[in-house]
């Protein structure tokens, strides 16, 4: 090291030091550094204080509240959480002395059930608790541990019981037979305990839906917070996103429904000042039955309570199979005397479509389902049925097409002798004329196939909601009620998903050749114009089976195999009425319409009378312009 270089760090030394002595603090600011110091541990110290006192304050609180509760049930307030069970052939309840309520609920046998495969349709994030407003405390059943007394195989007593010798009850009865659970909560020597004027009980019920079946978001769609307003229809929240609602009507019942299975809590006093929320739930990355959380579902409301036991507050829980009659008869089981329109949660579309599926495709398809036939063959045979009925619309709608395109040289000559554009409206009017003096209705062709859409709208809302085909199998598909995935690659692709469904794949092959043969057969019947946008529209009907793929590759494997069948047997319909239709015949039949009828005097309808109309008012407008 040289001299230059000791010099330097002697200087560096010599600044720092004199720097540090320099921007020292002074005598005061040492004060006063100290001081703030004082302020701020006295500050700590008050603040640790005040939290002790909260803490303290809190205990106190806890205890006043025990205090309290000695005139109530002050020994119940500590104790074991137990499981109580309630058993018959069809259902297995376990109510938990902790909270005195429903725990868990497993479907054993019934519609949808197979053997050794029951449904866990309630578990441990079942909610169901009651709170009474008293003088000095509030009763909330979820505090407290009750005592099972009067116990059977299918009832029981949940009993809160005072020093004073006055008891809280909810008593339990499973029904032979039934996915009915009666429910009654009555208290006894507890008047003095409340205000005179205590009316009502406070309920809150909340659940977690879980997936039951296989495919997550198809089931999701069809799992909803369902209710009944007293004196009108059933209604529910969104299936689709996240929905809360005030309830100005007392409610009948209200459902927490899966797509096959529902819990149904029935108010025989009516449920009033009813706040309902329903909150749904993204897919996971795995989706695991029993586990996976579709919805969560919330109810809060009141009904009566009678707080000097004379009356008491009546309740039911439905537990089960959203089976159409079994619900139907499940009405008779009810306390109310109003019929609860129980099976009205099945929702089988609007009015129109509605009474389609009940009146008829129901019935039918009870009636095919009871010869004991796998369910692939039932939904084959219901297809030709179907297809049997409306085949004379199928028919009568090609045959209007079939005349259109005999005449359709007629109508090319029209388009030579009217190629301009500003004739379009004399060619129409004479275009109508033709097809009035050979009996032929443009629209003929359109209103048959409008009266088959309602069936076909119909079964979009029954298949799935048919719980018969919960767990059937058919060919590839191992239940009927999902989407078969035999094809899948386990990773979602967007659009797709992680599978390939062949029915729904099926499905839409068949609606490209229907889409092929029907652009076919009207752009045989068009010319000029009409044809050039025909085909513009066939380039966009040919997306629709692409729309259908995404829409339907989720769906039942048991609604994409009855379009596939229905689109099948269009094919082969179409296929035949052109092998048995001879255009030659029928253009004789036209021309001897013709001939018939050319003397009779022609009322116009209204399309040509219109026509007729506005091309009087176009060449009066060209005449005033040509004077101008």
């Amino acid at each position: 090291m040289d001299k230059n270089t000791i010099t330097g760090f002697v200087l560096i030394a010599l600044v720092i030091i004199g720097f540090s002595w320099y921007s020292r603090p002074s005598e005061a600011e040492l004060q006063e550094m100290a001081r703030q110091d004082s302020i701020q541990q006295v500050q700590k110290q008050a603040e640790q204080a005040q939290a002790l006192q909260q803490e303290e304050a809190a205990q106190e609180a806890v205890a006043q509240m025990k205090a309290d509760s000695a005139a109530l049930f002050f020994s119940h307030l500590t104790g074991t959480s137990e499981n109580v069970t309630l058993k018959n052939e069809y259902l297995e309840v376990v109510l938990d002395t902790k909270g005195g309520a429903p725990k868990e609920a497993t479907i054993l046998s019934g519609s949808g059930i197979k053997t050794g495969n029951p449904v866990r349709i309630m578990d441990d994030s079942n909610q169901l608790y009651m709170m009474v407003s008293g003088k000095h405390d509030n009763i909330d059943t979820r505090n407290y541990y009750f005592t099972p007394t009067a116990q059977t195989d299918s009832t029981v007593t949940m009993r809160l019981t005072n020093a004073d010798g006055a008891t809280f009850d909810i008593a339990y009865k499973l029904r032979p037979e039934s996915y009915m659970l009666d429910i009654s909560v009555q208290a006894r020597q507890m008047g003095k305990y409340f205000e005179p004027n205590t009316k009502t009980v406070y309920l809150q019920w909340e659940k977690d839906a879980k997936m039951l079946e296989k495919g997550f978001d198809f089931e999701n769609n069809y799992s909803s917070l369902t209710f009944k307003e007293k004196g009108e229809g059933v209604d529910n929240l969104s299936e689709t996103g996240n929905e809360s609602e005030k309830m100005e009507t007392a409610l009948d019942w209200v459902a927490f429904k899966n797509q096959f299975f529902s819990c149904i809590l029935i108010g025989h006093q009516d449920f009033t000042d009813a706040t309902l929320q329903s909150i749904r739930n993204e897919k996971p990355e795995t989706a695991v039955r029993y586990e996976s959380v579709l919805k969560h579902f919330e109810a809060s409301m009141q009904t009566a309570f009678d707080i000097n036991g004379a009356q008491p507050t009546l309740m039911q829980m439905y537990m089960g199979p959203n089976d159409f009659h079994i619900l139907k008869d499940t009405n008779k089981q009810g306390t109310l005397k109003t019929d609860l329109d129980l099976e009205d949660i099945i929702y089988f579309g609007w009015p129109l479509f509605k009474w389609i599926n009940r009146f008829f495709i129901l019935y039918l398809f009870d009636w095919l389902n009871g010869w004991g036939l796998p369910m692939g063959i039932v939904l084959l045979l219901l297809t030709l049925i179907v297809k049997v009925l409306v085949y004379p619309t199928t028919k009568k709608s090609y045959m209007s097409s079939a005349k259109m395109r005999v005449l359709k040289p007629q109508i090319d000559a029209l388009n030579q002798k009217y190629p301009k554009q500003e004739d379009a409206m004399k060619k129409q009017q004479e275009m109508m004329q033709i097809y009035s003096q050979y009996g032929v209705s443009p629209m003929g062709g359109c209103l048959p196939m409008l009266l088959q859409t309602p069936i076909w709208i119909a079964l979009f809302n029954f298949l799935p909601n048919a719980i018969e085909l919960r767990g059937e199998s058919f060919l590839w598909a191992d239940d009927l009620s999902a989407y078969d995935d035999v094809i899948s690659w386990g990773k979602n692709l967007w659009l797709i998903g992680d599978h390939l469904s062949i029915f729904c794949l099926l499905f839409c092959l068949t609606n490209i050749i229907n889409t092929w043969i029907n652009m076919r057969q009207q752009q045989n019947q068009m010319s000029g114009e009409q044809a050039q946008q025909m085909k513009m529209m066939q380039y966009m009907m040919y997306v629709m089976p692409l729309m259908f793929f995404i829409m339907f590759n989720n769906y039942s494997s048991g609604l994409c195999y009855y379009y596939f069948l229905s689109g099948l047997s269009s094919v082969l319909i179409m296929w035949f009425l052109r092998k048995t239709t001879d255009d030659a015949k029928l253009l004789a039949k036209l021309e001897a319409y013709r001939q018939q009828h050319k003397n009779d005097p022609k009322k116009m309808s209204g399309l040509a009378a219109r026509l007729e109309a506005l091309q009087k008012m176009q060449e009066e407008q060209a005449r005033m312009n040509a004077k101008r």
